[in-house]
């Protein structure tokens, strides 16, 4: 199954896809997007441009496991996109994904504006490499997050 995973930000959302096989996670794109209602749009055509049957949302929350406003923001967004694309929405653990970003990206020296233009995808992709993992090693259901 093709997964696709959104790293959702205020201003720019980052875009990775898996493998039919689930087993690797690729950077796709950054969506630059301030208006929720088209950025809503703009990922549903995403997970029909690159064949998605379901969609991973990044759930921003707090250190201490709490559900902040971002993250109450994060779950409306994803129940629309579910809406919206017709697929399969499942909400997940983002906590230090772009810190993450920001070490992969500091280990390839990637700087400057290169470095802004694919930090939210890089942050997609290590959401999804979470996701892909669980998917392989948990004996729960993955239905369970589902929306």
């Amino acid at each position: 199954m093709i997964i696709m995973s959104v790293d959702l930000g205020k201003a720019r959302t980052g875009v990775a896809v898996s493998d039919s096989g689930e087993s690797f996670a690729f950077p796709k794109e950054v969506i630059t997007e301030y208006n929720t209602e088209k950025l809503i749009n703009k990922i549903a055509a995403c997970a029909e441009k690159y064949s998605a049957e379901m969609i991973v949302v990044g759930l921003p929350k707090n250190m201490d496991g709490s559900l902040g406003f971002r993250a109450e923001e994060c779950t409306e967004i994803a129940e629309k996109i579910k809406a919206a694309s017709q697929k399969e929405v499942v909400l997940w653990d983002e906590r230090c994904t772009t810190l993450s970003a920001h070490t992969a990206l500091n280990y390839t020296d990637t700087r400057g504006k290169k470095r802004k233009e694919i930090i939210d995808a890089v942050a997609a992709v290590i959401i999804l490499e979470d996701y892909l993992a669980f998917r392989k090693n948990s004996k729960s259901n993955p239905a369970d997050f589902d929306l």
